[in-house]
């Protein structure tokens, strides 16, 4: 618990850090990290389609690849960045001349890849990261933190940075245990009360609402916790056409039902951010009879 306690103080002070910087010209964007129990669900996927989705709804977009030691976000789009946010966390170079341009206006800080050292990052480099991070505040109305999978102090810190955190499962049964062990980690140990929740490489919209009921169940009985189904995304032959293009489907085959589902999940995103009350844990299932986003 004293370890638990002092990385809690520790975000608490990096995310009022993170706020003043943010807030230098008055406002602040929107910081959601997306996360996951486990690798392999596509979540970097997941987040760069919703990124592009909300580039095309005319938002400032940035993608913080925060899996800083394994790093894709730029792999996914074909892009071939010269710096990395290693080198901002070094002070080598500035936030401006890491940030490369993908579609639709998107801006991506991509993360190391194999560097072992970044896999846990000390408080005085947390620092340095999120000091150097002025001209988010200028340029942007959404930041999307990609966290690594799992539950390292890494994935925490960064999750914890975020006013809104969306999990990403998958119907694969090892999924739904490691995403309650984060949901368990977050809530319990670091009070954090409220979730996001995508189900990804669904078979239908039934599988989907299945798979997100059996974790809900299951957080309901021993979390205090609450969670905004956001829907599924299917299996879709078209996204994985997309990612052997490295191209983010919403760009690349737009009328595919993946592209559909991640432009109304981002509209539903930046439309409904956690401002708004709850009503109480029965309204865990409100919106998956009514507007729940579908794969069919």
């Amino acid at each position: 618990m004293d370890q638990a306690d002092g990385l809690r103080e520790m975000a608490t002070l990096m995310q009022t850090k993170f706020n003043q910087v943010m807030n230098s010209r008055g406002e602040l964007p929107r910081v959601m990290a997306v996360t996951s129990g486990k690798g392999g669900v596509g979540k970097t996927n997941v987040t760069v389609n919703l990124a592009v989705a909300m580039g095309k709804l005319g938002k400032r977009v940035l993608i913080l690849d925060a899996d800083l030691s394994l790093g894709n976000v730029d792999v996914l789009l074909g892009l071939t960045p010269k710096y990395t946010l290693d080198d901002v966390i070094n002070g080598d170079r500035r936030v401006s001349e890491v940030m490369v341009e993908g579609p639709d206006g998107v801006m991506i800080l991509p993360a190391a890849n194999g560097i072992r050292e970044l896999t846990t990052l000390g408080a005085t480099q947390r620092t340095a990261l999120l000091e150097r991070l002025d001209p988010l505040s200028r340029d942007f109305d959404v930041v999307l933190l990609d966290t690594a999978p799992g539950i390292s102090s890494n994935v925490i810190f960064f999750a914890l940075l975020a006013e809104e955190i969306t999990v990403i499962i998958s119907p694969e049964p090892y999924s739904l245990t490691d995403s309650y062990a984060l949901i368990k980690v977050l809530s319990r140990d670091h009070a954090h009360r409220r979730f996001r929740v995508l189900v990804n490489m669904a078979k239908s919209a039934n599988e989907g609402l299945t798979v997100f009921r059996k974790l809900a169940r299951v957080t309901d009985q021993y979390l205090d916790v609450s969670m905004d189904y956001l829907g599924c995304v299917p299996h879709d032959e078209m996204l994985t056409e997309a990612v052997l293009k490295q191209a983010a489907v919403v760009d690349a085959f737009p009328r595919a039902r993946s592209s559909r589902v991640f432009s109304e999940v981002a509209r539903r995103m930046i439309n409904h951010p956690f401002g708004e009350p709850l009503l109480g844990k029965l309204e865990l299932f409100r919106g998956a009879g009514n507007g729940a986003v579908s794969a069919v």
